[in-house]
């Protein structure tokens, strides 16, 4: 019974790991392309990338949503400026945020001019560096 036990804490402390690294996706826009992680659920969607301390230069985070709306976000907590590219259900970009800056005491809420299914975040400056433009057709 004991070595039963043992394999079940064992394999507890593995499977968020493995279930993390599956929930990523390849996104691109003409010859970019990034890793990001996937924010499914509710929960991953309010915690999003505040416990991180950086985002590598090709890294990112996928927000998907049930349908699209003009959804909030905001940058309580984290401890770097972000790019947002808000992304409609046809995977066309209709919005980008640049350079959001983290907020300690007070934060401005951060909202698409055009309803967006997907939200991509990632490092700020992203979008100019890439020449990423409202229109521009994203892949994932």
């Amino acid at each position: 019974m004991r070595g039963y036990i043992f394999v079940l804490i064992i394999a507890s402390l593995f499977i968020p790991s493995i279930a993390r690294a599956a929930g990523t996706s390849k996104v691109c826009v003409r010859d970019c392309c990034i890793q990001a992680q996937i924010a499914f659920s509710s929960e991953e969607r309010a915690a999003g990338l505040m416990s991180r301390e950086r985002l590598g230069l090709e890294e990112g985070m996928l927000f998907i949503f049930d349908r699209p709306l003009r959804y909030s976000f905001w940058m309580k907590n984290m401890k770097f400026p972000l790019d947002l590219i808000w992304i409609s259900r046809d995977k066309t970009v209709v919005d980008i945020t640049r350079s959001a800056q983290p907020c300690v005491d007070s934060c401005e809420s951060l909202y698409p001019a055009e309803p967006a299914k997907y939200v991509l975040e990632v490092n700020a400056g992203f979008a100019a560096a890439h020449n990423i433009q409202i229109g521009d057709r994203m892949d994932f």
